[in-house]
């Protein structure tokens, strides 16, 4: 499709600049929002209704918060195809609301290797669940937006201010582009990181 309309997003961030003025505006056009532990508290204390992943999975945050978003009722929410009437089906069956947007950035790896952690505390800060949701949207930008970075949320809102909500396949592609960048980086970050610890090679 080309214009993808935005009722439903799910957001779980790291870096939480700018991200209570984006949903806020997300909010006041009736976007729906669905969100992980510290980015959920930060929007309810802003006094916007967000629903916990935990609501949508049925399931909770388990093991130190190393599982939360890998689930169907995430993923196939992220994945389906919305033109594709097995797909619409399939949700329907399992009762699964898709997703039109995906606003996640990393854990700072980065910044936990400057603060010289060691290495099990390193390990903690590697993030599994953001990557697969931003490579699973950055796949499915036909159908779904994602945004990598809190530097595109003024463009996102801008591109939706002018479509009445929805946003065009290009600045979807776009998007997806910047997803698979961010997630290149943070593997690339992490497997420099992890070099020297190998035994060979």
């Amino acid at each position: 499709m080309n214009m993808l309309p935005i009722r439903r997003a799910v957001l779980s961030v790291t870096d939480k600049s700018g991200l209570t003025d984006f949903a806020v505006f997300l909010s006041e056009n009736s976007v729906d929002l669905v969100s992980t532990g510290g980015t959920q508290k930060t929007l309810q204390a802003a006094g916007l209704s967000v629903a916990a992943v935990s609501e949508v999975t049925g399931f909770p945050e388990i093991l130190n918060g190393r599982v939360k978003t890998l689930h169907p009722h995430i993923h196939a929410g992220i994945l389906a195809d919305k033109g594709d009437p097995s797909h619409v089906a399939t949700l329907e069956e399992k009762q699964i609301r898709p997703f039109d947007l995906v606003c996640v950035n990393l854990y700072d790896f980065a910044g936990a290797v400057e603060r010289n952690l060691s290495l099990e505390e390193i390990v903690e800060e590697i993030d599994i669940g953001g990557p697969c949701m931003l490579r699973a949207a950055a796949k499915n930008f036909h159908n779904v937006l994602v945004l990598p970075l809190p530097g595109w949320y003024g463009a996102a809102q801008d591109e939706m201010q002018k479509n009445n909500m929805s946003v065009s396949l290009g600045f979807r592609q776009k998007m997806a582009s910047r997803a698979f960048e961010a997630t290149s980086r943070y593997d690339a970050l992490i497997s420099a990181y992890l070099r020297p610890y190998s035994i060979s090679g």
